[in-house]
């Protein structure tokens, strides 16, 4: 595989399969995307063990979800859908991938137990890979230089995912052209969307989320540590509506 260096601005954005990040966090990724931020998607299994689509169905589901939200793609292997372990060796891989990829902040599912255990694991080892990464002594890592991010963020792929021991930050994805590239995405894959009713659960869950911080649409992200602001003027809204 041929390594993609790219932006320290960029937004990496970890997935366990092929469509959680579409899901869980496509409005967000839309909406940065257009606003012209890097935006670079490590889908960390193929859908193996998926009951609908074959890996090669799904991984051309997501390459297609990729560009109608106008980001980058690539695929990590951690032993397959289903068999994701929380060890040290999975968490070099997604390390080694931050040092070469340089990116601000960071995206991962929320390691909330009740979901498919496979999202709970990855965002346990996107965090560990964001602290291995920064470190210069790591010998597994010495191919690239320590990186150290900005945030964390944990996204939700479904309502029982939400953290409920972290913040949240609410980002208003509103936008005509961030609900229509969002929807698309999802849309892409037909495998699982034929199966049940993803898109209108990610669409009522932005809905209600956006009435209660008083905008059409929102979605919810969990920072790992509180966030720092240089002053006041980031935060002349808040999401107190009702």
């Amino acid at each position: 595989m041929k390594l993609m260096q790219i932006s320290p601005q960029t937004i990496l954005a970890f997935g366990a399969h092929p469509d959680d990040i579409e899901f869980g966090c496509g409005g967000v990724i839309a909406q940065e995307t257009q606003a012209g931020r890097a935006v670079h998607l490590a889908v960390c299994s193929r859908g193996e063990s998926g009951t609908n689509g074959t890996p090669a169905k799904r991984t051309k589901e997501a390459k297609k979800a990729a560009r109608l939200l106008g980001a980058a793609i690539e695929f990590i292997d951690l032993g397959g859908d289903a068999h994701f372990a929380a060890d040290v060796a999975s968490a070099m891989v997604l390390a080694t991938a931050i040092r070469r990829l340089r990116p601000q902040i960071v995206l991962a599912p929320s390691f909330v137990e009740n979901q498919h255990p496979d999202h709970a694991v990855l965002g346990r080892l996107v965090r560990n890979a964001a602290r291995l990464a920064r470190y210069g002594g790591v010998k597994e890592l010495r191919r690239f230089a320590p990186h150290a991010i900005g945030s964390l963020l944990f996204y939700a792929v479904t309502p029982e995912a939400e953290p409920t021991d972290l913040g949240r930050v609410m980002i208003d994805v509103s936008s005509p052209a961030a609900m229509s590239a969002w929807t698309a995405a999802m849309e892409a894959h037909a495998s699982q969307t034929s199966a049940r009713r993803y898109i209108e659960l990610q669409v009522t869950r932005a809905r209600l989320n956006g009435l209660r911080a008083g905008v059409a649409h929102a979605i919810p992200l969990f920072p790992n540590e509180p966030p720092v602001f240089e002053s006041l003027a980031p935060l002349v809204r808040a999401a107190r509506r009702f």
